[in-house]
């Protein structure tokens, strides 16, 4: 039986936080069953319920290569991508320092890219962070004034998991690679949702993750493009994945994840769209319920991850946003982070250069499979509600102690 949450039952809400994660397909359950239940065999073990592991394992490793346009020893799996992001910005770092120490990115990756050049600058190395404009996109020419003899790589999100923005990475990476600048996308968010084929798509390194495409949570896979510098291993112990990640292999989620894979593939050509009128439904009726709301990355919906919206409702705090919509029964995320009851404005949302106001109370409404226009109604009949509730809790003055 599902869980009840409240007096609201599981069935009667509303999930509207599909770029943080997705249900569980139950196409892809039914694919991961049988290595969960009987087929539990180390890959790695030589006899029989070795040998059947291996097999399957070394299957999903070809089913989602082909269906990312990669060669099957391309593909490393993971934990998932922030394992793989991490990955390639140490071990890229790591096996390149010979040639220098200079690294590119942008204001506004995710924090497993973000974190990662954080710690790396901390070590001596120099990072150039890119700056993006009203929309969240990075110019040409500051990617081509960032580079230098001593760039070792250059990471850069293709879909923003907080604002959506889609980035030209064709462009960059075409001129990367005159250049011979090794080249990262983290794909999280683009994966599975638009058509992408590692065939024609100029880049060395690539991030995906199972959770996000209806896949399981725990496993996601890095492609690394034969001739790339090969990453350094963060994992050592064992002769695992072609002797890049030692581990023993979480078989099942692999299985989990060439389903999601496969299954994504053809119900693109439907749910894109769907999506995506949705999406365009959705920004153009907040803004017509909440006029002083404030619509965070492009309007132009082709230029986004399909589905994914992101406001603003100043002077309200994000986090109280979120809380009043759990209230009704609707899932949403806030783009800011709260630490040590100190809520801070979005880092992505600042670099817009939009005011701190505006950063602290952003609110992302991702949309997927089970969403439906009726759904985004039940929201919309709302939301002016609690948007003016979180604006005077928020105008209420603070009183010391």
């Amino acid at each position: 039986m599902p869980p009840s949450f409240g007096t609201h039952s599981y069935h009667n809400r509303i999930y509207l936080d599909h770029a943080a994660t997705t249900p569980l397909d139950s196409y892809v359950q039914e694919a991961m069953l049988p290595y969960m239940e009987m087929a539990y065999g180390n890959p790695s073990s030589l006899h029989y319920w070795g040998r059947h592991a291996k097999k399957a394992l070394e299957e999903a490793r070809e089913t989602t290569a082909a269906y990312l346009g990669a060669q099957p020893d391309e593909l490393i799996f993971t934990s998932g991508a922030t394992e793989a992001d991490n990955w390639v910005l140490f071990g890229v770092a790591q096996a390149q320092q010979a040639k220098g120490r200079h690294i590119v990115t942008t204001q506004i990756e995710h924090s497993a890219v973000a974190s990662a050049c954080d710690r790396l600058e901390a070590q001596g190395w120099q990072i150039t962070r890119l700056p993006v404009d009203s929309e969240g996109f990075v110019s040409f020419d500051s990617l081509k004034d960032a580079v230098r003899p001593d760039t070792v790589l250059v990471s850069i999100i293709h879909g923003n998991n907080e604002i959506g923005t889609i980035q030209p990475i064709v462009e960059f990476g075409q001129y990367l690679r005159e250049w011979d600048v090794p080249f990262h996308v983290d794909a999280v968010q683009t994966v599975g949702k638009i058509p992408l084929s590692l065939e024609r798509l100029p880049v060395d390194y690539l991030s995906i993750s199972g959770h996000k495409i209806y896949g399981p949570r725990g496993i996601g896979a890095l492609y690394i493009r034969n001739g790339a510098p090969k990453p350094v291993p963060m994992l050592m112990g064992g002769g695992q994945e072609f002797g890049l990640r030692a581990g023993t292999e979480n078989v099942a989620a692999a299985v989990g994840l060439a389903k999601a894979m496969e299954l994504s593939q053809p119900r693109m050509a439907s749910e894109t769209p769907r999506l995506r009128t949705l999406q365009k439904f959705f920004i153009q009726a907040v803004e017509r319920e909440v006029p002083s709301a404030v619509l965070n990355g492009p309007r132009d919906v082709s230029r986004r991850v399909p589905g994914h919206v992101n406001f603003s409702f100043p002077p309200g705090e994000g986090e109280a946003l979120v809380l009043h919509f759990d209230l009704k029964g609707i899932a949403v995320s806030s783009g800011s982070a709260c630490h040590s009851a100190i809520i801070e404005p979005s880092r992505v949302i600042q670099a817009l250069g939009k005011p701190d106001a505006v950063a602290r109370s952003t609110v992302r409404f991702s949309m997927g499979h089970s969403t439906s226009h009726a759904d985004l109604d039940r929201v919309l009949a709302v939301l002016p509600g609690i948007v003016e509730r979180s604006r005077r809790t928020a105008q209420q003055p603070v009183e010391s102690a």
